[in-house]
């Protein structure tokens, strides 16, 4: 096993280990690795310190990347979210800028009850609560299809 510092196009660096270097260059061209931050399947190689070989013969510590906690917290916090965004898009019917209006039809009546998702303004969104229409917010993370 072979551990890489890798880079997405949006800047983020994360490691990640594969069998050898072409197992990497096959996974990163089928687009099957994946940035614990953004999703993004646009990776690369970063640079990595060399392993330097000492004047003994024996060769100089390896550096070793010391595991964050931090970012290891926010990557499972985005794979949990967009696990829960493939859900909805999934199973709820996808309204558009229309949510606001969509849930007052839900709301009183007008409509059968039906899981939605879409956008609103905050107007829009103070005005379902003045109402006392449930609704639940979630960040929206973008897709990264490139």
């Amino acid at each position: 096993m072979i551990s890489f510092d890798l880079k997405c196009a949006k800047g983020h660096v994360f490691e990640a280990w594969f069998a050898s270097s072409r197992g990497f260059e096959r996974d990163a061209k089928a687009g099957r690795v994946e940035c614990p931050m953004c999703g993004a399947t646009k990776v690369e190689k970063a640079l990595m310190a060399p392993n330097i070989a000492t004047s003994r013969g024996g060769e100089a510590a390896a550096p070793v990347a010391v595991p964050d906690p931090a970012i290891e917290r926010r990557a499972e916090a985005f794979r949990m979210i967009r696990e829960l965004q493939s859900r909805i898009e999934r199973e709820f019917d996808h309204v558009g800028e229309r949510f606001a209006e969509e849930a007052r039809k839900i709301h009183y009546g007008e409509v059968d009850k039906r899981a939605i998702y879409g956008s609103a303004t905050p107007a829009e969104s103070e005005a379902l609560k003045d109402e006392g229409i449930e609704y639940g917010q979630i960040p929206w993370l973008p897709r990264h299809d490139s």
